[in-house]
């Protein structure tokens, strides 16, 4: 309210006579319908305002197509003072939103008509009443106020005008404060416009999400382990020179296959990119589980694993959405291995029957690992975010992901749907000849 109340009368003022001169055409055809039905004398006051009421509903009639919404956001936020989240965005996207555009439209050109026409004649009036007395009888007559005396009457004329020119002041600041109230209510954004920008945030939101979780897991893992080599190879430089000349191949094959991630992460963002015949094929327990253990084991963390197919018989058979998803939480679980974790990591990747029957197949993945001894845990840095994705990256399967201390260790489990077994015949399930459907 403090904001409406503070908005310049002048700039009010000028949007209310724009509105006037908005409604002039509509005036002039309105006019031109009045004389062919023959509607009399066009300098009667009635007739001029019969004239004025029709050219309004012209007016509301033109403004129901969409762009002339956003035409008169633009206004009202620059010359009325009005909050712009207080106003709706684009085109008017329904008819409700029209027909509230509609109304505004006709209520502007129709309250900026009267304040133009009082601005138009008032402040001529004005002056004259300022001057009234240092002219003479006959001027006054010549005028049409010869009904002023010259004794007390032509002495408070002046005054009699500055009231008028208050007046006139006030009607304007009243009219702009009424259109600046009312501008909220017929162009504020409707339950539509409400829910479109809802769901063009929420695609923003998941757009940049994805982003966050494929930039943590890929480049996040290989700084872990880059580091991890890095400090391993700086304590043995004088010692072990052949440790050395390992860490360090190992370091160059884990930042050219993240230079490659890191392409592909970015080309996520790009439309058609995905697509493209020369892209980098997205990493997958078939094609990378056996380079990310090993790049694991070399930057110092052991890990024992069993991994188990199930009747697929190989990775290869994997939904490839499953196999991305699971590679990544693989990826994350080993990453928090080796910055926090005090010990072997234990990865068991298998297929199983589910629980509930019905030939329902799930992959399980967990990893266990003991917590750093005290005084020697690394400081925690990263604020759980990836423990998070792994969580949304199995939540988009229907997956569960649990994550926390278990019986001295720390344990990572994710549990992601498979659907039926091979050869059931179920919806989902992989085709004995050609792999999952």
């Amino acid at each position: 309210m403090r904001r409406l109340l503070a908005a310049p009368v002048g700039l009010r003022w000028v949007h209310l006579i724009l509105g006037g001169a908005l409604l002039m055409p509509y005036y002039l055809l309105a006019s031109v319908v009045a004389g062919m039905i023959g509607a009399g004398d066009f300098t009667s006051l009635g007739v001029l305002l019969l004239i004025y009421a029709g050219a309004l509903p012209i007016a509301a009639l033109t403004a129901l197509f969409p762009l002339v919404r956003p035409m008169s956001v633009a206004v009202v936020r620059a010359m009325c003072g009005v909050p712009g989240e207080r106003l709706a965005e684009g085109p008017a996207g329904s008819w409700a939103a029209r027909w509230r555009a509609s109304a505004w439209w006709a209520l502007h050109l129709g309250v900026g008509a009267v304040v133009s026409g009082v601005t138009l004649a008032v402040p001529p009036m004005g002056v004259v009443l300022l001057v009234l007395p240092f002219s003479t009888r006959l001027q006054r007559a010549e005028l049409g106020l010869d009904w002023f005396s010259t004794g007390a009457p032509v002495y408070a004329a002046p005054f009699l005008g500055l009231l008028l020119l208050a007046a006139l002041i006030l009607c304007a600041a009243g009219a702009g404060a009424l259109l600046a109230r009312l501008a909220p209510v017929l162009l504020g954004p409707t339950a539509a416009d409400r829910l479109a920008a809802a769901e063009e945030r929420a695609a923003d939101l998941a757009v940049r999400n994805r982003l966050a979780r494929e930039l943590h897991d890929a480049v996040g893992h290989a700084l872990s382990a880059v580091t991890l080599q890095a400090v391993a190879a700086r304590r043995v430089l004088d010692t072990d020179p052949e440790f050395v000349r390992e860490a360090l191949a190992a370091i160059e094959d884990t930042t050219r296959r993240t230079v490659g991630e890191l392409d592909a992460v970015l080309g996520l963002l790009r439309d058609g990119d995905a697509a493209r015949p020369d892209a980098a094929p997205a990493p997958g327990l078939h094609t990378d589980l056996e380079g990310l253990l090993a790049r694991t084991r070399a930057a110092g963390t052991p890990v024992a694993e069993r991994q188990d197919p199930g009747p697929a018989g190989s990775w290869e058979r994997l939904p490839a959405i499953v196999s991305r998803e699971a590679y990544r939480i693989v990826q994350e679980g080993l990453s928090n291995a080796m910055k926090h974790g005090g010990g072997p990591v234990e990865l068991s990747i298998t297929v199983q029957a589910a629980p509930g029957g019905q030939n329902t197949r799930e992959l399980e993945i967990s990893m266990t690992n003991p917590p750093a001894p005290a005084g020697t845990r690394a400081d925690r840095t990263t604020g759980g975010r990836g423990l998070r994705g792994t969580a949304e990256r199995a939540a988009l399967l229907g997956g569960t992901v649990e994550a926390g201390p278990r019986e001295g260790h720390w344990r990572l489990r994710a549990v992601l749907p498979l659907g039926a077994e091979p050869g059931t015949g179920r919806s989902g399930a992989a085709d004995p000849a050609g792999g999952p459907r």
